[in-house]
């Protein structure tokens, strides 16, 4: 497999240190530019510092029906996927400028790579190094030196599970696009009416409109843009859950809440005006024992802000209070949100968590596509939680938040 001289490669390689673009005409490789005929090829990229090994695996790869990109370290191959989208990224873990664990957390940080197979190519061995490796996220670690047939059957296997995959997300983004625009009719067309309504009275008026008139208008586009806005972002944080970028995202922005006390009443506090507007007082009961645990700040953060608005909008004229509270219960820390609203029927609580599911909507008079329990519940998820709900009809709700000190998938390092 490697019969040519370190020597040949070197010089080969550096005379092929051109651009992206060069390469795609050297190796056939994908990009937006390249032809369909390429397009059925799967394309690997292969990071390898041994300049013999580079060469010999791309070889391999090729005689096998491969398109392959090469890159000699961490920083080389980030500027070559700024121009190609690979298929599956075969990595060594050793090399000058950027190692591959290195190299492996900068892929992860573009969204678009998120799901892309990674192999850990490697001499070390040590089971400390594999561990290591996996508990980054890699889909598999091969260790120096190989068989030929070692690396193939790995790469053919991760290959096969990524389309497998694949084909899945497209169908579960198709069913989801059909949801979305059931709705879009509706939702959308409320807030954009008052954007553009309230514009044309405002283009037609003249000097006798009053200040008042003018303040009011101003408002009414204020409140239709304020509502598209959360449309938007609600759809948004659908399809990231919907087709498993969710899940991606936690895995590599999680970290452990050291000081679970102050976040959980920083988080509590993010209702604070709102609760106040709606003559509600909020009530904040964290204990000071709280045991740590790890979380996607962002993402919980959303969900438990979700929660406490729903208590909020669902709470009636005769309500007073909305509760936040906290405790260690085993291995886990649970929240639980209270109101003293309308309460929810007993065989509505199932399908709660249903994407677009609502309410009540002539009791509740709220708007919305009924999509924020359903996003919460998602974010809760992929936390290795759960949502337990317990309503009472007119005297108001229980949210249960369970959220493990320590997700299965977590291992000490």
């Amino acid at each position: 497999m490697y019969e040519k001289s370190s020597r040949v490669m070197e010089a080969q390689l550096q005379s092929a240190a051109i651009s992206g673009k060069e390469l795609a005409s050297d190796y056939g490789c994908r990009s937006p530019r390249v032809g369909r005929e390429f397009m059925d090829k799967p394309l690997i990229m292969v990071v390898e510092d041994d300049v013999a090994l580079l060469e010999g695996i791309r070889e391999l790869l090729e005689l096998t029906d491969y398109q392959v990109i090469p890159a000699s370290n961490g920083v080389e191959a980030l500027d070559l996927l700024d121009h190609y989208r690979p298929d599956l990224i075969v990595s060594d873990i050793m090399m000058p400028e950027m190692d591959g664990y290195e190299f492996h957390g900068k892929v992860r940080e573009r969204v678009e790579l998120l799901t892309v197979p990674f192999i850990f190519l490697t001499a070390r061995g040590e089971k400390v190094d594999i561990r290591r490796g996996k508990s980054l996220g890699a889909d598999d670690y091969i260790t120096k030196p190989f068989d030929d047939e070692d690396l193939l059957v790995a790469i053919g296997a991760k290959l096969i599970r990524w389309q497998g995959l694949r084909e899945k997300q497209d169908e579960e983004i198709a069913g989801l696009k059909h949801k979305i625009l059931l709705t879009l009719s509706h939702e959308f067309r409320t807030p954009l009416t008052y954007i553009i309504n309230y514009a044309e009275i405002l283009d037609m008026a003249d000097e006798d409109m009053t200040s008042e008139d003018f303040s009011e208008f101003m408002q009414g586009i204020r409140r239709g843009a304020v509502r598209l806005n959360t449309l938007v972002e609600d759809f948004l944080a659908l399809v990231e859950l919907e087709t498993g970028e969710a899940v991606q995202a936690y895995y590599y922005r999680r970290v452990r809440i050291d000081e679970p006390v102050s976040w959980l009443r920083i988080q509590a506090k993010q209702v604070e005006n709102k609760a106040t507007k709606a003559n509600l007082e909020l009530m904040i009961d964290v204990p000071d024992d709280l045991p740590t645990f790890v979380a996607d700040e962002a993402y919980l953060s959303d969900a438990l802000r979700r929660l406490l608005d729903n208590a909020i909008k669902f709470s009636t004229k005769k309500s007073e209070k909305v509760r936040f509270s906290a405790r260690a219960e085993k291995d886990e820390v649970v929240l639980k949100i209270e109101d003293e609203g309308i309460g929810i029927p007993e065989e509505e609580i199932g399908s709660l968590f249903n994407i677009f599911h609502q309410i009540d909507r002539a009791k509740s008079e709220q708007q919305g596509t009924g999509s924020g329990l359903a996003i919460a519940n998602g974010i809760v998820k992929i936390h290795g939680g759960r949502i337990e709900v317990e309503s009472n009809l007119g005297m108001g709700s229980t949210f249960k938040v369970y959220l493990p000190v320590k997700p299965p998938d977590v291992v000490e390092s």
